[in-house]
């Protein structure tokens, strides 16, 4: 999953991002349209077998859509959110949907499911996703500015995460989904050229994987697209980030940050030693995460535009 993470937080959403887990059932389409889970998984599974990144984009994209409000033209149009891609799978799966039970599922229950089924294709744990989320009414490229940042330092990414009630655990958690994706030269520069007065590349880095990234990134290349793998399997859901972290061959900054704190540098240090427990900690956070309201008051008929 290329980065999750875009600029400092300048100012909070108008509505308050409270849980609404009591609100949500798994159950919660049984009667209304229980075809739902199989339709989503059938869009995802199709576009993953033409495009091996389209588990990367949705998992990205779910995390994006919970930290803000919503995504129609004027939040993609966000910086964070440029690269974002495989739109197209959740207006293919609500499309499917309309056809069968109009009006009833909602868009941000559609990407709840498809990143659960991303993770899934990509060997990942699967699990039973609340449903009963309501669309948001407003969408503004101004508001990616609140997703945390790729430069972020711990204290920046707990103020982030905490501000939508999420702990350190959840934000170490959450950052295993970098397992999957891709991140651009431009979200990890800032390591590999000009570190500091002093210092070119940041020591944190191991030397022979900075001078790996020095080469696929290196100043001059104007390559569209260049960039590196999050991890070193990054089509694969497993804790190798969590590894590759402890060995300095992490990519962004803000991977790195956690390891400058007690407690999220012992549990890189437990997930990087255990698969079972990164799963069990990935899923209890994604649910929470994604039981945060985004003040969602309606059913989009379409995904991309506010009705």
């Amino acid at each position: 999953m290329a980065s999750t993470i875009g600029m400092v937080l300048l100012m909070m959403i108008m509505v308050s991002l409270t849980s609404l887990a009591s609100a949500l059932s798994v159950n919660y389409y049984e009667h209304t349209c229980p075809q739902v889970e199989s339709i989503v998984a059938g869009a995802v599974h199709k576009a993953t077998m033409n495009d091996k990144t389209v588990p990367s984009a949705l998992l990205r994209m779910h995390f994006h859509d919970c930290f803000v409000r919503g995504k129609n033209k004027a939040e993609k149009d966000g910086p964070p959110n440029i690269s974002l891609h495989a739109f197209y799978v959740i207006d293919n799966a609500k499309k499917a949907l309309e056809a069968v039970c109009p009006g009833v599922v909602s868009c941000a229950d559609i990407l709840a499911l498809a990143a659960r089924d991303a993770v899934t294709l990509s060997g990942g744990p699967n699990w039973e996703v609340p449903k009963g989320r309501k669309d948001g009414i407003i969408s503004k490229a101004t508001e990616t500015r609140q997703l945390p940042a790729p430069t972020f330092n711990i204290s920046q990414l707990q103020q982030s995460f905490s501000q939508r009630g999420l702990s350190l655990q959840d934000l170490v958690a959450l950052s295993g989904g970098h397992t999957l994706g891709f991140a651009h030269c431009s979200s990890f520069q800032n390591r590999i050229h000009k570190f500091s007065p002093k210092q070119a590349v940041d020591p944190s880095l191991n030397p022979s994987f900075a001078s790996n990234l020095q080469s696929k990134c290196h100043i001059k290349n104007k390559v569209k697209n260049s960039g590196s793998p999050l991890d070193s399997t990054a089509t694969y859901f497993d804790n190798a980030y969590y590894k590759l972290l402890l060995q300095g061959k992490s990519i962004l900054s803000s991977d790195q940050a956690l390891l400058t704190h007690p407690t999220t540098k012992a549990l890189v240090s437990k997930y990087a030693h255990s698969q079972m427990e990164f799963e069990r900690a990935f899923v209890k956070s994604m649910i929470k995460m994604s039981s945060i309201t985004n003040g969602g008051k309606q059913i989009r008929l379409q995904c991309n535009l506010v009705r």
